[in-house]
């Protein structure tokens, strides 16, 4: 059937919403590595793998011009450039998740238009897809292209291409390289976008060092001495190249799954309607009604770490509530999780909207709890909705008093065993968590900023009054922001610190699982599945903090921290490692640098506190030191209400012992350099190829070059008065018996002529 002129129009709207597609961060064009063909010279096996190799350019030239002749083959071309992309890729790349996105939007686009016929979602004939099907790709192969790519270096590329993945045939594992204009430092790697250039050249995996990908780290490793107590990681900042070698190797981790088939919700028709609801009608104490930050992601699927790419959002999900399109409450448990999970990745961590959608999903949560009353809906909760009183930084310290406004009995200093059936693994919503699993969970004080914690035990509640109900007991971590820290301390990015307390959580507390490294293998990998995937959060961890004496200490053996159960285990935590040593990205206070992270920190428990106070705290035994603490606290407290938030008084900062050799100050200061003098910092490129101040981690620098002269020489003996001493001591330690008269003859030394002729004139009265 000939295309229409309304078919025409309707085609080229799709092509537009397609060229117009962005990243969800960035506004990085998706198409742009589809509008041209791959170069035949530079990757000639690119057409012997790809039957039809196609691209958005001339599509779009072959429709102005008029040589389709049906809408269906419009769409088959269209649809075919990214279908090449997927086959020729690795899954979860950045190409095939932008291919998967763009896909997606044009099966969307085109059923949109009424004047356009139905589309295949099925791979064309003419696709690698089914040309390959069945043949083609040795199974030997075929396990190769499941193996996640080992990190191959590479000079940057200034121009992007269209692949970055193996051919099927011969298997072989290709590693993109970023431009050199995005090599700078960023604030995360695991949920940034990225952009793709020219892969280096086809290894074989035989001429590769095969044992690179499976090496891994013993559980106990070495210490590494890259993270002091105070002024910790001073000056250390990530290279661009160290920022892109942990790019590509997440990159080439295999992507999440999704949600297993395991604790879904169970409910009828009426139920899940009331549930819809009350999330979308939820407000706050001050009227603020939370689900806007639930409507504020978009309802397509662009975040290339979501295991699904349908369309989703709120009002999708209530309309099909409305209509009863849910076969089962299961559906609709699984689509509000998916929801969730989309909104935790879109928005920021630490954010408001972050924290509206985190108190959303444990409300609804306690909703789909079967220990919530059927005709009930918790509308409020001085708790935030959580099973706990108080979090970090609010309870009261596991070893010693606390000040009066800290929770009492909230935690413990070990594993409780009252009332409780222990088990292998508890199951919720898709997570099956089991023992030394690193989870989220639901902060009773500041939803956005959930609670870090391990699983010591799993199990299930054998007390009359919540017989059968499940939960785990898990270690807390405390952020940078739950501690009181001297204003010099700086941080590793996404760095947290181990603690004494154990607390117990319903399992409807979790909000989602995540992984903690610690700094010996942070610095050297990343968590290989099903621990981690890219996009979910990962911390590290390099010392205690111990909340009552204020005080960090380093961890130097790490069996102390994990369950005795995986304690040299080689199953637990392995890594995919990189190919050299790659620090974190180092941080000031969050109180010093709220300004710079966007993050509001006036509400959290912790704050800067004196270095002199500190470590005069130690002493907890001194009731001096006491009382001194305490007004600390009152202090602090004072300080955090009447000043803007993160404000620290200028003589608080204690500037490293030395001399100071910054350049202003050798200039004179700055009025000597005068009113419009501008300050800036050395970028990281440039800083890491000089020596650093052990004391001060400051760059070390000279105001000029050491002179090229010959350094004098102090004074020295003549060989002759050396020749005398050694003969004098020689006589000395051949000396024979004779009476003390005659040794002290020997031993006499005779006046030189100079002396005798001084001494004659003298006698004579003529000196």
């Amino acid at each position: 059937m000939p295309i229409t002129s309304d078919q025409k129009t309707a085609m080229d709207q799709v092509l537009a919403a397609i060229l117009a597609a962005t990243a969800t961060r960035g506004k990085r064009q998706l198409s742009a590595m589809f509008m041209e063909l791959v170069d035949r010279e530079e990757w000639p096996q690119y057409y012997e793998v790809i039957p039809e190799p196609r691209c958005l350019n001339n599509v779009k030239a072959g429709l102005d011009k008029g040589r389709y002749k049906e809408a269906t083959d419009v769409y088959t071309d269209i649809s075919l450039v990214f279908w090449n992309a997927l086959y020729y890729n690795e899954p979860g790349s950045g190409i095939a998740t932008d291919a998967e996105t763009l896909k997606t939007l044009l099966e969307t686009e085109w059923k949109k238009r009424s004047v356009l016929p139905i589309p295949r979602t099925s791979p064309p004939p003419p696709s690698a897809q089914k040309v390959y099907k069945g043949k083609g790709i040795a199974e030997e192969d075929k396990e190769e292209l499941q193996k996640p790519a080992q990190v191959i270096p590479a000079a940057p590329s200034p121009a992007p291409v269209a692949i970055a993945a193996p051919t099927p045939k011969p298997a072989t594992r290709v590693v993109t390289q970023a431009p050199a204009h995005n090599l700078a430092p960023t604030a995360s790697t695991s949920t940034a976008n990225y952009s793709y250039a020219k892969p280096t050249s086809t290894r074989t995996r035989s001429t590769q060092h095969q044992d690179t990908a499976d090496m891994d780290v013993d559980v106990v490793s070495p210490d590494v001495e890259v993270h002091g107590d105070e002024g910790a990681g001073v000056g250390i900042e990530r290279d661009p190249q160290s920022e892109e070698i942990v790019k590509q190797l997440e990159r080439g981790l295999p992507g999440w799954p999704g949600f297993a088939d395991v604790g879904w919700a169970e409910g009828t028709q009426e139920r899940i309607l009331e549930i819809a609801h009350a999330i979308k009608s939820h407000k706050d104490v001050i009227g603020n009604r939370l689900a806007a930050a639930l409507e504020s992601v978009p309802e397509e699927t662009s975040s290339p770490h979501l295991p699904f790419t349908a369309p989703l959002s709120l009002k999708s999900i209530e309309s099909r509530a409305r209509s009863k399109s849910y076969a089962n409450a299961k559906e609709f448990d699984i689509d509000m999780a998916r929801l969730f999970l989309k909104a935790r990745r879109w928005h920021k961590p630490c954010t408001e909207p972050y924290g509206q959608v985190l108190l959303l999903q444990r409300l609804y949560q306690a909703l789909t709890s079967p220990n919530t009353p059927p005709q009930g809906t918790v509308l409020s909760s001085s708790t935030n909705f959580t099973s706990l009183r108080a979090g970090p930084g609010n309870v009261k310290p596991v070893h010693g008093a606390s000040d009066s406004d800290t929770a009492p009995s909230v935690t413990s200093y070990r594993v409780p065993t009252k009332d409780r059936v222990f088990v292998d693994e508890v199951t919720y919503k898709g997570w099956s968590v089991k023992l030394a699993d690193w989870l989220h969970l639901a902060n009773p004080d500041d939803p956005s900023r959930p609670i870090i914690g391990q699983v010591f035990r799993c199990w299930v509640a054998d007390d009359s009054s919540k017989k059968g109900q499940p939960g785990v007991t898990v270690s807390w971590y405390y952020r940078p922001e739950q501690t009181f820290h001297s204003p010099t301390r700086q941080f590793w990015e996404g760095e947290v610190f181990k603690t004494s307390h154990f607390a117990d959580h319903q399992v409807e507390d979790i909000i989602e699982k995540i992984a903690c490294q610690f700094t010996a293998r942070h610095i050297r990998g990343r968590p290989r599945p099903p621990y981690w995937y890219p996009g979910f959060p990962l911390y590290v961890c390099d010392s205690r903090y111990n909340d009552r004496d204020r005080a960090f200490v380093k961890i130097k053996n790490w069996n102390s921290c994990v369950p005795e159960e995986v304690r040299k285990s080689t199953e637990f935590m392995p890594i995919y490692p990189f190919e050299k040593t790659v620090y974190p990205v180092v941080l000031a206070s969050p109180f010093l640098a709220q300004g710079v992270a966007g993050k509001s920190v006036s509400k959290c428990p912790g704050g800067i506190v004196r270095a002199e106070s500190q470590a005069a705290a130690v002493n907890g035994n001194d009731p001096e030191v006491r009382t001194t603490r305490s007004m600390q606290a009152s202090q602090s407290s004072h300080v955090q209400q009447q000043q803007a938030p993160g404000y620290v008084q200028p003589q608080q900062v204690q500037r490293p012992s030395g001399p100071d050799r910054s350049v202003i100050t050798a200039a004179g200061g700055l009025a000597a350099l005068g009113g419009g003098a501008h300050v800036e910092k050395l970028p990281p490129e440039t800083v890491r190829h000089f020596d650093r101040d052990p004391e001060t981690g400051e760059m070390l620098w000279f105001p000029a070059p050491p002179l090229n002269v010959a350094r004098p020489s102090g004074p020295r003996y003549s060989l002759t008065y050396l020749n005398y001493v050694a003969t004098k001591r020689k006589r000395q330690q051949e000396g024979s018996a004779e009476d003390e008269g005659a040794e002290e003859e020997r031993s006499r030394v005779r006046p030189t002529v100079s002396e005798n002729m001084r001494a004659a004139l003298k006698d004579v009265g003529l000196a």
